[in-house]
């Protein structure tokens, strides 16, 4: 994406009612980012289909040391959307509480706008629980997953 593209994008930011944008194009994201994100109470108004739209990628970790126990991390969700823990509703969940994750390993996917998004560990550990049921709404920033490091 070339610099000028950029700086409109970041002027459409500034202007709107957003407080987030994210753009991917030919393997290279851009995240632009304005003051602190709200909470929204909109939620998707279709459910999870196979049918849906392609799965757009998303990372998500954040490595919170946990209150409880030394060691731990958090993955949260990147946006407001709805929790899904396998591919369509009669998959098997892409991880379990005691699987192992590894880097660019997809743990769950977040419904928002209709979208399918693909939610990837960016570090290896091993699941300890699974902190949101499936079908539920997340807010940003929301805790999915504690993993304890391996």
């Amino acid at each position: 994406m070339k610099e000028k593209e950029i700086k409109k994008l970041i002027k459409i930011v500034e202007e709107s009612d957003i407080s987030e944008l994210e753009i991917s194009r030919w393997g290279k994201r851009v995240r632009i980012r304005k003051g602190v994100i709200p909470a929204s109470s909109e939620r998707p108004s279709e459910p999870h289909s196979p049918n849906s739209a392609q799965p757009e990628t998303q990372f998500a970790l954040k490595t919170e040391p946990s209150t409880t126990e030394p060691g731990a991390l958090h993955i949260v969700s990147p946006m407001v959307g709805t929790f899904y823990r396998a591919p369509a509703p009669d998959a098997t969940p892409f991880v379990e509480v005691n699987d192992i994750v590894k880097p660019g390993q997809t743990v769950c996917i977040v419904e928002a706008m209709k979208l399918m998004n693909e939610i990837e560990s960016e570090i290896e550990g091993r699941i300890v629980k699974i902190l949101i049921e499936n079908g539920q709404p997340v807010e940003y920033n929301q805790p999915l997953f504690l993993l304890e490091s391996i």
